[in-house]
């Protein structure tokens, strides 16, 4: 600040620590910080003031007392904010300094020094108006602390609060994942039974249908046949004659009808072990023959459950 600047060119470095910034922030501070605050009002061409900067302000003890006991905001009347401040202090001459603190709510002057004075002087006078209003500040600062601890007691309900609320409305998101998790699971169960009953209604279906197609046993005294016996997973024996030139899709069919048979099963050989190609799929609508299988006149065949 440019009054800063001039005061340390003509008076030194050594001098109460100025506040930097304007009235009004000093203020705010002062009264945050509850603090005493100290106006020093510079007049330039005013007879007393270099006698008082030189003697007075900038001598060690005050200079200590002011940093110890108070925010020190100076400025000259010769500047606009200056001359803002000396209209709403209203001095009468200079050097003036003026000690304003917290009272009833706000903040109110309740000493003013003007003219010439030395430091023995002033720092009793201003030792002497701190006395009389410190109670006013610890009032202040008992009410505050009431208030921070009010307030802190508020927060921590709050925040105990809040964490109540978010642990219910997590109780709640859980119980409604729950319920949903539940009503998925037997939505999906029912769905399960409904597949399963309409599979088996299409494989009965399909049975009736099969069991149509598969042609009548050759008789006994059929030249061209073949005899088949037919062992289940559950230990069934089947027995059944098939003419050599018919396709394997039939024993498919005639197995898959019988009522103990798996609805998904392979039929192999015996020896050597190999599974025959006998039911009908996109790749192969029409599966090979029994003599096109290589089969023999009489042969053994084990049904293979493909789910167990």
């Amino acid at each position: 600040m440019r009054f800063i600047k001039n005061f340390e060119e003509a008076y030194g470095s050594f001098h109460p620590t100025f506040y930097r910034g304007t009235y009004s922030q000093a203020l705010t501070d002062a009264k945050k910080e509850l603090k005493f605050m100290l106006v020093y009002l510079h007049g330039d061409d005013h007879q007393d003031t270099d006698d008082f900067c030189r003697r007075t302000l900038c001598d060690p003890e005050v200079v200590q007392f002011v940093n110890q006991r108070s925010l020190f905001w100076a400025c000259s009347v010769s500047t606009s904010e200056g001359y803002r401040v000396s209209q709403a202090l209203q001095e009468n001459t200079y050097p003036f300094l003026a000690l304003i603190v917290l009272r009833d709510a706000r903040m109110t002057v309740v000493a003013r020094i003007e003219g010439m004075v030395e430091k023995r002087f002033l720092m009793d006078k201003l030792n002497l108006v701190i006395t009389d209003n410190e109670a006013s500040l610890m009032l202040a600062r008992a009410d505050r602390q009431n208030r921070d601890l009010n307030q802190s007691i508020r927060q921590e309900q709050d925040v105990a609060y809040q964490e109540s609320l978010r642990a219910d409305q997590e109780k709640v998101r859980r119980k409604k994942e729950e319920h949903e998790r539940q009503e998925k699971e037997q939505e999906e169960e029912r769905n399960k039974i409904i597949e399963e009953e309409l599979h088996r209604e299409n494989i009965a279906r399909l049975k009736v249908e099969l069991s149509e197609q598969v042609p009548d046993e050759p008789t006994a005294d059929s030249v061209d046949c073949i005899r088949i016996m037919l062992k289940l997973p559950d230990g069934t024996r089947l027995e059944r004659k098939f003419l050599r030139n018919q396709s394997l899709k039939y024993l498919y069919y005639y197995v898959f009808c019988h009522e103990k048979a798996p609805d998904d099963f392979q039929i192999v050989t015996n020896f050597p072990r190999r599974t025959l190609q006998c039911q009908p799929t996109d790749e192969v609508p029409e599966p090979p023959t029994f003599s096109e299988a290589k089969l023999g006149k009489s042969e053994m065949l084990f049904v293979h459950d493909n789910t167990a």
